[in-house]
């Protein structure tokens, strides 16, 4: 006789907890905003509605809206008389500070994060490439001008330039999302490994060498050589983030810059 069927009910659940009040209200106006019930601008009720709808006190709904303020979600605006809470857009803030907790706070290794920001810069760069306007290009080629004209002002400034040029090619992906991640992870990135990179590296030629390569890359993409720009630019990663790569990790993120899965099939 198959067991297959009674597997389920031996397994064993851990006990229940109880759900405190505030978490039950934090939980509600999640999903609500979620659906789309409450949009950003829209106003929650004030405290003291609120206290009648959830039946609790108004320390528990400050309590859950302190919750709901720390994650983003709305901003509160105690004492206005127009209403309670407003909805807030969302804010790539929000990702940027919990990916740089995680990682300082070891859930995963910086090689995870330099992962995630090459599967981000590929797609990024090969749609780029096969659907620019030619504003964006002028965008593009006016931060890769900004980046180089910004080496002889130090690291710091190349740096940031840097970041303008990629959020530049993030932008003419035309994708909102990619846009968002690219620019978190860049940031979260350059953030944890300045110090490293000094290290590393001789720091004018790294700028005059990535510069460069921004250039070549930015080629490619004029000309809408999607697969190729893309190739090139997860090379480029390889060659600069080398050094901070664990020798186990390296082989199959160089496999991935050589040969992307992202260019279109024969």
């Amino acid at each position: 006789m198959s067991t297959k069927g009674g597997d389920a009910s031996r397994r064993k659940f851990a006990p229940a907890k109880r759900v405190r009040a505030y978490e039950s209200i934090v939980t509600q106006i999640q999903d609500a905003i979620l659906r789309g019930d409450l949009r950003p601008g829209q106003r929650l009720p004030s405290e003291r509605d609120l206290t009648v709808e959830f039946a609790v006190s108004r320390a528990t709904v400050r309590e859950a809206l302190r919750v709901l303020e720390s994650e983003g979600l709305i901003r509160s605006r105690q004492g206005d008389p127009t209403g309670g809470a407003e909805v807030q857009e969302f804010s790539p803030t929000v990702l940027d500070r919990a990916l740089t907790t995680m990682v300082h706070l070891e859930q995963f290794e910086l090689v995870d994060l330099l992962q995630f920001r090459m599967s981000i810069e590929g797609s990024a760069t090969f749609l780029a490439a096969v659907s620019h306007t030619a504003e964006q290009l002028t965008k593009m080629k006016t931060a890769h001008a900004a980046a180089t004209a910004s080496i002889e002002y130090g690291y710091e400034e190349f740096a940031a330039a840097d970041v303008e040029f990629h959020r530049a090619v993030a932008e003419a992906a035309n994708s909102r999302i990619l846009e968002v991640c690219n620019g978190v992870a860049c940031g979260v990135v350059m953030n944890l490994i300045q110090t490293k990179l000094k290290a590393s590296f001789d720091i004018q030629e790294m700028m005059v060498d990535s510069c460069r390569r921004h250039g070549l890359v930015l080629e490619q993409i004029e000309q809408r050589n999607g697969a190729l720009a893309a190739k090139m630019a997860l090379q480029d990663f390889i060659e600069h983030y080398g050094p901070l790569i664990p020798e186990d990790r390296r082989g199959p993120l160089e496999a991935f810059a050589a040969s992307p899965p992202i260019a279109p099939a024969d």
